[in-house]
């Protein structure tokens, strides 16, 4: 494997984390603004509020690991996305700002207030969908050059059908995978009347979930076939994910297995994400950045290859510590124990 492959793994492995801790984070922020709008709050939000007081914090910390891992291992990307992506970046950041904001408003102000909870809830779902924007990007026809300047065509962009397919899909992404996330968290708690609306909201964003990524391959053999041929080499991946997403419905339709059902959920997720990142190799941004181009030196790789895994291996048994000594202490399952 040489030090390109390794370093793009790396990074990947920390984007499919973010995706992941994430999409259950800013999930849980819109089903608790959709239930408190909805007056539903008296089954959801006490269960979302024990889930969202000890992990809101550190959600990001996989993105901020991966954001300076690709300027360090690809220097060039800061010089290509840092000009094409400066608009959906900065909406990106505005929105995560608005989100803490709101956040801290409505824990530590008055609780259940609407006109808060609607915008944390709101700005969770628009800041994963502003930032897929960058995986329409990286497939080419999208940006052109000016003056040896990379230029964004948002004309072009903002009427892809790929592009807006990317966009669905990352929102239903972020509602399905914080559904069936919280139903299991709800179980855990024996709250079965939040376990059943869950449970409701996981099968009826299931379905969904399958259209829209089935409608991004559809698209990317119009708009990248190189890319859309890799897809098909690769169905294998892609047809274990879909026979996981099978089980994982399953096991929530019959009402049993959740946590068995979450695992076979992150199984799904990581044989997809994997199989897109493998196909789109070697490029990041077609045609004109692959991880061989943009590359860094051979001493800055090797270092940052170790620091990386480093601190992965610092942040998983942290993530456990967390979840064991939180999210699923039996005191604090049962509300009678609160985050300091």
């Amino acid at each position: 494997m040489t030090l390109e492959i390794l370093g793009i793994t790396v990074l990947w492995t920390f984007l499919f984390g973010y995706i992941i801790v994430g999409s259950i984070d800013y999930g849980a922020g819109f089903f608790n603004a959709y239930s408190i709008i909805t007056r539903k709050q008296h089954i959801l939000s006490n269960i979302i509020q024990r889930y969202l007081s000890p992990v809101w914090e550190v959600t990001n910390v996989f993105f901020v690991f991966f954001f300076v891992g690709i300027v360090g291992f690809f220097p060039e990307t800061a010089y290509y996305f840092g000009t094409i992506f400066l608009i959906p970046g900065s909406i990106a950041l505005i929105l995560l700002a608005i989100r803490g904001s709101y956040y801290a408003f409505e824990t530590y102000g008055n609780r259940g207030h609407k006109g808060y909870a609607f915008m944390y809830g709101l700005s969770g779902l628009l800041i994963p969908a502003s930032l897929s924007i960058v995986l329409t990007i990286s497939e080419g026809g999208f940006v052109y050059m000016e003056d040896g300047n990379p230029v964004l065509d948002y004309s072009a962009l903002f009427t892809s059908p790929l592009s807006w397919s990317i966009v669905i899909l990352s929102i239903v992404s972020v509602l399905y995978i914080s559904a069936v996330f919280l139903t299991w968290y709800a179980n855990k708690t024996g709250d079965q009347k939040a376990t059943n609306l869950m449970r409701r909201y996981a099968l009826i964003w299931a379905l969904p979930l399958i259209i829209t990524s089935g409608g991004i391959v559809y698209e990317l053999s119009f708009h990248n076939p190189a890319h859309y041929e890799r897809i098909i080499d690769l169905w294998w991946m892609f047809g274990l994910s879909f026979l996981l997403w099978l089980a994982t419905v399953f096991l929530i339709w019959k009402r049993k297995n959740y946590g068995t059902a979450v695992w076979l959920l992150f199984g799904q997720f990581a044989l997809a994400f994997y199989g897109f990142g493998i196909s789109h190799y070697p490029y990041l941004l077609y045609p004109y950045l692959t991880i061989h181009e943009g590359f860094t030196n051979q001493a800055m790789a090797i270092s940052l290859v170790f620091v990386f895994i480093l601190g992965f291996a610092l942040l998983i048994p942290s993530l456990y510590l967390l979840f064991k000594l939180f999210l699923f202490d039996k005191d604090y399952l049962e509300g009678r124990k609160k985050k300091e």
